[in-house]
């Protein structure tokens, strides 16, 4: 089954995409388009049906340390090296004015 990306779906797919392409990137992306539907066709021809799927090549798994509960940083040693503080709290610059309406 050969199934060829031409001209007027490629420009479909653009206006869907809302993309402005020129002509050369038209003939282009249908050529490349092309190429990458054969080869998913070339590879829909393979035998897998006693391969086990698998989500990377090698037995790599996760090291995580135990989730285990301890203690926090107190108020004054959370503050001790913030540039300013405000009546215990961190104190940041306003990023917006009083006329922004947020």
């Amino acid at each position: 089954m050969n199934h060829q990306i031409d001209r007027q779906l490629v420009e479909r797919a653009a206006l869907l995409s809302r993309l402005e392409l020129s002509e050369s990137e038209i003939a282009q992306f249908s050529t490349q388009l092309s190429a990458i539907v054969e080869y998913i066709e070339k590879i829909n021809t393979l035998h897998t049906e006693h391969v086990e799927p698998l989500a990377h090549c090698l037995p790599v798994h996760n090291v995580l340390r135990a989730d285990e509960p301890r203690g926090s940083l107190s108020n004054a040693e959370a503050l001790a090296n913030a540039p300013d503080t405000i009546d215990g709290y961190f104190k940041v610059p306003k990023i917006l004015d009083d006329n922004s309406g947020a």
